[in-house]
């Protein structure tokens, strides 16, 4: 990468973070070291973008959250592997978040001019994932999950465990795995404090509690 390539890629990243991030972080991602980055930042500070240095827990270098770039233009590549990485996430029944997701590539291929769109389709089918999807899931329930760990709210599921006993639990999510043939939602139980998995094919209705 050169470097005038990189510095555009870093405030690309700088930008999209907008958390605090480490110079050490920061040379890992971009294969260089610790000194070059202090350099490509004090680049960036020349070139009136507003890098500064956050201190304390999460802290490190940020841009002023003040501060907007110009709107992110896709080349027909990049815009072909987010789209197929996307398509692949949807179709290997992954992420639970297909409302999101697929919101996110239409505007990723709205933003390409119509001969980029036209690559984008020849290099889409020239793409082939192979694998074995994860057991479906109902919509309503992937939009309720969707909504409360988007709005960080409770999630009052149906769960049918493995004896086929079927309880009502209202649970936080704390995080998503997604295995190769499964999801599962890493949630606490609120009424017991037991934290736990709850396989997302085996919850049979779910909503937002107070929804």
């Amino acid at each position: 990468m050169q470097r005038t390539e990189r510095l555009f890629a870093l405030a690309e990243y700088l930008r999209g973070r907008r958390t605090g991030v480490t110079a050490e972080v920061l040379a890992e991602r971009f294969s260089v070291t610790v000194r070059t980055i202090y350099r490509d930042l004090d680049a960036l500070r020349a070139a009136a973008l507003p890098v500064g240095a956050e201190r304390g827990r999460g802290g490190g270098y940020a841009l002023d959250r003040g501060y907007s770039l110009p709107p992110v233009n896709f080349t027909a590549r990049e815009a072909a592997l987010v789209v197929a990485l996307g398509r692949f996430a949807i179709g290997m029944r992954l992420l639970p978040f297909t409302g999101t997701l697929e919101s996110a590539l239409d505007k990723v291929r709205s933003a390409l001019s119509t001969s980029a769109q036209r690559e984008l389709l020849d290099r889409l089918r020239e793409l082939t994932f192979l694998g074995v999807p994860s057991l479906p899931t109902r919509k309503p329930v992937r939009e309720a999950l969707e909504r409360a760990w988007f709005e960080r709210q409770p999630l009052r599921i149906t769960y049918v465990d493995g004896n086929f006993l079927e309880t009502v639990r209202e649970v936080r999510i704390e995080s998503v795995v997604m295995d190769r043939h499964e999801t599962r939602l890493d949630a606490v139980d609120l009424a017991s404090g037991e934290r736990r998995h709850f396989r997302l094919d085996r919850i049979t209705r779910a909503e937002v509690v107070g929804a």
